[in-house]
């Protein structure tokens, strides 16, 4: 194109009323130009540019009517520089689609994102020692992907979004799916879902690099960056009714003995919530700790890592806890070894041929779902009708930070980071350090009938 391309002048309206019926192009670039096509009726641009691949030599597009009266911006009709901006979009969005569909199939969101959860259930998988979905899978298959009507679960057709390609991927496109997401979703759901799908999208760039623009981890970044929000879900995490003082805590406990016994669970509900008040640590922590984890002459449990965050932490925390816990937790761990699971439960099966159930074996929790029944019937039993089992962390943290232990000690504690603590438990932060700051206090005010001195430099 470059060495036959003849130019014409068609940069302004008068310089096209000149011209005579036909058409007449300005280059772009070597392999591009926009084109003026003038008839009795009037003229209209658009765009051809080489084709590099199979097919005919050269590929245009319509780009819209020509505003021939002047040079100025008019409803329906272009000027030069108009049309010239708008043909550079149409050549360059062509020549992506070419580069990514010579390169092989075309990478969808939606390809991406079932890479992301094929990936991520089988993780969770491995494991469970079983197969399962993962909650992000989960999460993306319902604001994403879409789903089948699954029992009571009515069919959720998929996001206008996941049919759209990672080489066209624009900030408005990621932007419109979040206004699109329903009012009513927490907004701590709400990020874990976004957070799954920016992870999605970056390993999907990160695989197919060569293939896509490098301006792409920007767009995502940005399409899908946390929202600074005045919601209640942006308030303080640990809510007054939900942190419990030493005495609540006794009455969950023993609330969750009485239910242990009556419910035949021979101990394994109240071992385990022993743990989660003793420890403040979150269900999936305690569900992975061993036998060998309880360290009786050292007077500690040793808390597996969670599995949040980038990785890089240590592979347990040691938390200190008295002898009634490891009193409590001594039929848990006698004549076992130390590298089974610390806490199981009893599983049960249908009778076959009855609507009756039998024992079928012990194993270890899996899931915080489990707790939901009988946490159920702990906090009626207890007279808590509100609270819930986060609050035994809440409540831990809380207890920590009012005994005037380091910060930097109760986030390592619990596994968290010290601006988490900060965000979350400030007041209580206050509250703890009340007695210190008393303490600094010194009166500013003269007494009344004292002399007042009068303050100087001297010579």
């Amino acid at each position: 194109m470059a060495k036959t391309l003849k130019e014409a002048p068609i940069t302004t309206a008068s310089a096209r009323s000149k011209l005579l019926a036909g058409e007449y192009a300005r280059r772009l670039d070597a392999d591009a130009a926009i084109w003026y096509r003038r008839g009795k009726r009037g003229g209209v641009w658009f765009a051809r540019w080489r084709n590099h691949g199979a097919g005919a030599n050269y590929l245009q597009a319509p780009v819209g009517p020509a505003n021939d009266v002047n040079d100025k911006p008019a409803d329906g009709l272009l000027t030069f520089t108009q049309a010239e901006t708008q043909a550079r979009q149409i050549i360059a969005t062509a020549r992506q689609e070419a580069k990514a569909a010579a390169a092989g199939p075309v990478l969808t969101i939606r390809l991406a994102v079932e890479t992301y959860v094929a990936e991520r259930d089988a993780r969770d998988t491995r494991r469970k020692g079983r197969t399962v979905r993962s909650d992000a899978g989960q999460r993306l298959r319902r604001y994403v992907l879409g789903q089948d009507k699954r029992g009571k679960q009515e069919a959720v057709p998929a996001a206008p979004l996941a049919s759209i390609g990672l080489h066209e991927l624009k900030e408005s496109d990621l932007l419109t799916w979040r206004k699109g997401l329903p009012e009513e979703l927490k907004s701590s759901t709400e990020q874990r879902l976004i957070n799954d799908l920016k992870a999605a999208l970056n390993g999907a760039y990160a695989a197919h690099r060569e293939r896509l623009d490098p301006t792409l981890p920007a767009i995502i970044k940005h399409g899908l960056k946390a929202e600074k929000v005045d919601s209640d879900d942006a308030a303080p995490l640990a809510r007054d009714n939900q942190i419990l003082s030493a005495a609540q805590v006794g009455i969950i406990l023993a609330a969750a003995r009485q239910i242990d016994t009556e419910g035949n669970w021979d101990g394994d509900l109240f071992r385990f919530v022993v743990v989660l008040a003793a420890t403040g640590a979150r269900f999936s922590q305690i569900a992975r700790m061993k036998v060998g984890d309880v360290q009786r002459g050292q007077g500690r449990l040793m808390v597996p890592s969670s599995r949040k965050g980038r990785g890089g932490k240590i592979a347990s925390t040691p938390h200190p806890v008295g002898n009634d816990v490891l009193d409590a937790l001594l039929p848990a761990t006698t004549g076992r070894g130390n590298d089974e699971n610390l806490l199981e439960r009893w599983r049960s099966k249908q009778v076959a041929g009855s609507i009756g159930w039998e024992r079928a074996g012990r194993g270890p929790w899996q899931f915080a779902s489990e707790l939901q029944r009988p946490w159920r019937e702990i906090r009626q039993r207890a007279g808590m009708p509100g609270v819930i089992p986060y609050s035994l962390r809440h409540s831990s943290i809380v207890r920590g930070i009012r005994a005037n232990l380091p910060i930097r000690l109760v986030a390592a504690l619990h596994d968290t980071s010290v601006p988490m603590i900060e965000r979350h438990y400030g007041r209580w932060i206050a509250d703890g350090l009340e007695d210190m700051a008393a303490a600094a206090v010194v009166p500013l005010l003269p007494q009344e009938g004292s002399n007042v001195v009068q303050m100087g430099v001297r010579a």
